[in-house]
């Protein structure tokens, strides 16, 4: 396993401050938030992407995450017509190919299969091309492993969509851990980790302190050798400890379960 944070988890601070966070705490990637407040969004011009770049690069010798993946906020199987929705797509897997990452993650936002089918195959040959994935996280109208590896199955196209679980959703949704991972058989390519007070209270408390069952999702991923990204919702949630506090724990989850 492969250690990231998102910088979700940094409200207010710029790419510079994430990227030496990743340096002192071990982290190998960074996941980058797509958000006018965070400085990374795909509609930076080449100016300003050439200065992410240049972030991101810092000075020869010097030892720098990667990007894990592009964070993004396109709902692949919403309501309504797709061209808005593949022309987003587009542009995000374009600013991800420009800044060297390998997938863009993408939201459900709807639980059409064949809407979100469509659209997937609509950029799979960008993909390829680009060499950059789509990640279609557990999340919203498509919690579950069972719901994402549907979607995933009815595009049928594996080597430009793949699967992201977020460990919270498919759990309070019901979903045991080792039900997510067999449904999701096939297609996993990217993990986020996290805790919460309970599956009906999301508030993030540090790993290990909520009910989140991290041990179990674990042992499950034993082997796994992708990323692995701390998702501290901190932008949503401003009163909970910085990311700094939190990082600690998600190493020594890694760490554990990488053994």
């Amino acid at each position: 396993m492969k250690l990231a944070f998102s910088t979700l988890g940094m409200p207010g601070q710029g790419l510079p401050e994430a990227v030496a966070t990743a340096v002192e705490y071990g982290c190998a990637g960074l996941e980058l938030r797509l958000h006018p407040d965070t400085g990374v969004h795909a509609g930076l011009s080449p100016a300003r992407r050439a200065k992410v770049r240049a972030v991101l690069a810092g000075s020869s010798g010097t030892a720098r995450p990667e990007v894990s993946a592009l964070a993004g906020y396109v709902r692949i199987a919403a309501a309504g017509p797709d061209e808005p929705v593949v022309r987003a797509l587009r542009d995000d897997l374009a600013l991800a190919a420009d800044l060297g990452a390998p997938a863009v993650r993408v939201f459900p936002g709807g639980d059409d299969v064949e809407t979100g089918a469509r659209r997937l195959r609509a950029v799979a040959n960008l993909c390829v091309e680009s060499g950059v994935r789509v990640l279609v996280e557990t999340h919203d109208a498509m919690p579950t492993g069972a719901a994402v590896g549907r979607l995933l199955d009815a595009a049928g196209v594996p080597g430009a969509a793949g699967a992201l679980w977020d460990v919270l959703h498919p759990w309070r949704h019901g979903e045991e851990p080792a039900e997510t991972l067999a449904a999701l058989a096939g297609h996993l390519a990217y993990v986020q980790i996290k805790d919460a007070v309970s599956a009906a209270d999301t508030t993030p408390v540090p790993m290990w302190a909520g009910g989140v069952p991290l041990d179990e999702c674990g042992e499950l991923l034993r082997g796994f050798g992708g990323w692995v990204s701390l998702e501290w919702e901190r932008t949503w949630y401003p009163h909970v400890a910085p990311v700094e506090e939190i990082l600690p724990g998600a190493r020594e989850w890694v760490a554990r379960f990488s053994a």
